[in-house]
């Protein structure tokens, strides 16, 4: 049903306007009755769940930072079968991202191209609504994914970063710091060691017992993911989450003049798959065990979700796959895993 909705009507569709078509529907399913009968469908089997950073997950599947920049559809998406809900990314100080058109789709690549610029109303707004969020008797697991406010100088930026995490690290389960978007003017260049460390140092201190993890970019160098997955645990963070979308337009199939068209941006999808899974393997190998790894990136089906986990993923996540498989997309992959267990 949803493959010829997509095909027929969506496809057509402005892709951000349609992204928040169906978060209306997410949010109306966030709303009892409409949650408790959906979650009945899609709750994930009691063998599915899993233990990380000192939180106990339904699944170990979840929704990456990008989908729901504002805290408006977590409660839908818990109803959809998803184990944790990473919100975000949220800045200090409201924006409203970069120029439409942003968001792009390469069907043929089941891929999309985005340069959203973090649009979001604030760090105080999200911090009611987690507020009212936290409130509920059942709810997914909730990461919040902070990032640098646009206005905000490079070199201002751990205060930036700061007063983020300390209006929202008491309000989530855990805490992410972004420096790998690369829609931001200057943010990857946080992910230099010797920027990363008194960035990092700042926000741990902020965040208190929440557990802190970093978000990396998959198009650094082997060596540099090493620096920086040792960086994270002397830092004393809780874990890593690998990766974030890549700059690189290699090996594509969508013709060449659709890619052009759609510019500069972070690509997501299945082209990211196994550049994904070798940053899990190099930074699995650099940490401990304990040490709680997330892989984002190309995941469609539960077999990419179990490649990740026997790859030595804690946790992973999907957000570009939702697009194309639809809303039971999380209760797919979480009877494909028991199917496998």
């Amino acid at each position: 049903m949803y493959p010829l909705l997509f095909r027929t009507v969506l496809s057509r569709m402005d892709p951000e306007s349609a992204h928040h078509a169906a978060m209306r529907v997410i949010r109306v399913l966030g709303v009892p009755p409409f949650s408790w009968a959906a979650r009945a469908v899609t709750k994930p089997a009691p063998e599915l769940a899993t233990t990380a950073l000192g939180l106990r997950f339904d699944s170990p599947f979840g929704v990456a930072a990008g989908f729901d920049k504002d805290v408006k559809g977590a409660a839908g998406l818990y109803a959809l079968g998803f184990g944790h809900v990473e919100v975000g990314t949220v800045t200090a100080i409201p924006q409203d991202g970069n120029p439409r058109p942003r968001l792009f789709r390469l069907i043929p690549d089941r891929a999309v191209v985005n340069r959203m610029g973090f649009n979001n109303r604030g760090a105080e707004a999200a911090a009611d609504r987690l507020r009212a969020l936290r409130k509920r008797s059942r709810r997914a697991v909730l990461g919040v994914n902070i990032g640098k406010s646009r206005v905000v100088d490079v070199a201002d930026a751990t205060a930036d970063y700061v007063r983020s995490a300390t209006l929202l690290a008491p309000l989530a389960d855990y805490l992410v710091v972004n420096v790998s978007s690369p829609n931001t003017p200057g943010l990857r260049g946080l992910q230099a060691v010797e920027t990363l460390r008194p960035l990092l140092d700042a926000v741990r201190d902020a965040a208190g017992a929440t557990p802190l993890l970093v978000k990396i970019a998959p198009d650094l160098p082997d060596d540099e993911i090493a620096a920086i997955a040792q960086l994270a645990v002397d830092a004393g963070l809780a874990g890593i989450i690998a990766t974030n979308t890549t700059i690189s337009r290699e090996g594509l199939s969508t013709d060449a003049a659709t890619v052009v068209a759609a510019g500069e941006g972070g690509l997501s999808g299945a082209p990211l798959k196994a550049r994904a899974l070798e940053v899990l393997r190099l930074v699995r190998e650099s940490v401990p065990a304990d040490f709680c790894v997330i892989s984002v990136g190309g995941i469609e089906t539960a077999a990419d979700v179990q490649e990740r986990v026997d790859a030595g993923a804690d946790l992973v996540q999907g957000y570009t796959a939702f697009l194309y498989r639809g809303p039971l997309w999380a209760r797919q992959i979480n009877r494909g895993l028991r199917a496998r267990r």
